[in-house]
């Protein structure tokens, strides 16, 4: 299921953040970082999503 927030992979190759869920599974609204530069904020459909990613924390450092 594709949630508000949620970064994911467009079938276009380009890297998307969804703003907004119109329908579950069916239309969102992503800000879109395009391939030429700069976001560009679009009404995607669910077919248009390739993945989502996860975000995994990592520790940088401990503290001394």
């Amino acid at each position: 299921m594709v949630k508000e927030g949620d970064k994911i992979k467009l079938i276009t190759g380009e890297i998307a953040v969804i703003s907004e869920v119109l329908e579950e599974n069916v239309a969102y609204i992503a800000e879109i970082f395009v391939k030429a530069g700069g976001v560009s904020i679009d009404q995607i459909s669910h077919n248009d999503i390739v993945s989502i990613f996860e975000e995994i924390e990592r520790p940088v450092a401990q503290a001394i």
